[in-house]
């Protein structure tokens, strides 16, 4: 790198500062795929012979063992994993490896190991959002008539199935997967071949290596392949959504976990304790996924501020981008094993669950509907109905013990009928409407899921 332009070596000091293999080393699988797909290329371009190709193929497949089994020795004055390998391939095969890096530059060799990493990782995340939406699956089948309140404001608005909050969550993660599909067509373009930022005048077979690669298309302009990130960007907005709909199913399970909701409880191998208070039981796994979704922002946060004052084409800021790539893939990786492993253990009071659900005051909604049906405009029957409450609260009544000549005061539309308004069951099955918490519509949202999750 330096023997050519430079007359000394660069001082230990800025070799620390600017060298990437401590980090940018996970990308050696990738690194060795585009070499073996480059040197097909260059093959074809006459460039290498069939037999130097041989060699530098079978030169770099050992080495990637050696990387595999740990006996393979990275060297910090190389910078990064690309000079890391090219420098073992050539002191093992000699003049083929030297001349492997013909038309290519680690600005476009980059830009691939990215892409080939970040398309892997949308697959394997994928599965593991497959993985956690069963686990949901599983738990509202088993506790398909449980009712519970659900929530507005942390304050009891209406009565739902546990399963239909459940069945919530798994919509939610299946917007994550859709984000990841599409960020995968952006990222699944081969930008190899693209040089430093201007190509080459030795014309290499861009398609053979995007076949050999297993991208679907090749980039259009050199100067923007290796300058663009947005791939990268757009994973990181991903991992950071799947890490905000964890962290807000979290904040649900932490509250719930309480003495004072008592709706759930973790599980001992998913709890920890407190150093000084012996009866703690805490739902750390919840709460650490929780606060880890801040570094899934930060990571996001941190390229984009990177990116933003760049030059098009390459610039060396772009080093910036793997460390926080690299921590979201792993945060994200194990915050779903967490979740996958932790939802079966959930235990469910189905008591205190039901008790709150059925607080009489979660039917002033179908109270107020039960006059429309009787032909009161809505405002006006929402107005009663508040008025209705108030009385309530004021009286310390419940709102399903108020007389009969006490509601006809409000509204004559009032009859014997209204009582049949705080069954709870009967509530719940009028909201038949797609996508209500309806017995029937959960059932068959759960049967779609079972049929989806299978595929």
């Amino acid at each position: 790198m330096r023997t050519g332009r430079f007359r000394k070596p660069a001082p230990e000091i800025a070799q620390r500062y600017s060298e990437s293999v401590s980090f940018d080393w996970r990308l050696y699988r990738y690194d060795v795929a585009g070499s073996i797909a480059h040197a097909a290329a260059l093959t074809q371009a006459e460039i290498i012979t069939t037999d130097e190709q041989e060699k530098i193929n079978n030169g770099l497949r050992t080495i990637e063992k050696e990387i595999e089994s740990g006996k393979f020795e990275w060297d910090r004055s190389l910078e990064d994993v690309h000079m890391n390998i090219e420098a073992a391939l050539t002191k093992r095969i000699g003049a083929a490896g030297v001349k492997l890096h013909t038309a290519r530059s680690r600005n476009d060799q980059i830009a691939l190991d990215l892409r080939l990493y970040v398309k892997e990782e949308i697959t394997k995340v994928a599965v593991r959002l497959r993985s956690l939406q069963a686990a949901l699956l599983h738990l509202a089948e088993q506790h398909i008539d449980v009712e519970m309140p659900g929530y507005t404001h942390l304050q009891r608005a209406q009565p739902i199935f546990f399963a239909h909050y459940l069945l919530a969550q798994i919509e939610a993660i299946e917007r994550d997967a859709e984000r990841l599909r599409d960020c995968n067509a952006r990222t699944d373009v081969l930008p190899l071949g693209s040089g430093a930022l201007a190509g080459s005048t030795i014309v290499v077979d861009r398609q053979l290596m995007a076949q050999q690669l297993g991208f679907s298309r090749v980039s259009q302009n050199s100067l923007d392949a290796v300058g663009d990130r947005d791939f990268v960007c757009e994973f990181l907005f991903s991992l950071a959504m799947i890490g905000m709909h964890l962290s807000r199913l979290s904040e649900d399970l932490i509250i719930w976990n309480t003495h004072e909701f008592g709706f759930v409880e973790f599980s001992d191998a998913f709890s920890t304790g407190s150093s000084l208070m012996p009866q703690k039981k805490n739902p750390d796994m919840a709460e650490l996924t929780r606060g880890k979704t801040g570094r899934l922002y930060g990571n996001l946060l941190s390229i984009l501020t990177t990116l933003k004052a760049l030059r098009s084409s390459y610039n060396r800021d772009m080093q910036e981008d793997k460390e926080a790539l690299f921590d979201s893939v792993d945060t994200v990786r194990a915050a779903l094993e967490v979740f996958t492993a932790m939802l079966p253990q959930l235990k469910i009071n189905r008591d205190r669950m039901e008790a709150a659900a059925n607080a009489p005051n979660l039917f002033a909604t179908d109270l107020a509907e039960y006059l429309v049906k009787k032909g009161m405009p809505f405002r006006e029957a929402h107005e009663i109905i508040g008025k209705l409450v108030a009385r309530s609260a004021t009286k310390q009544t419940p709102l399903d013990r108020v007389p009969l000549l006490e509601m006809k005061k409000l509204s004559l539309l009032f009859d014997s009928d209204v009582a049949n308004i705080f069954d709870i069951r009967r509530s719940l099955s009028e909201r038949s409407a797609i996508g209500a918490p309806s017995p029937e519509n959960i059932a068959t949202q759960i049967a779609r899921w079972r049929s989806d999750l299978r595929k």
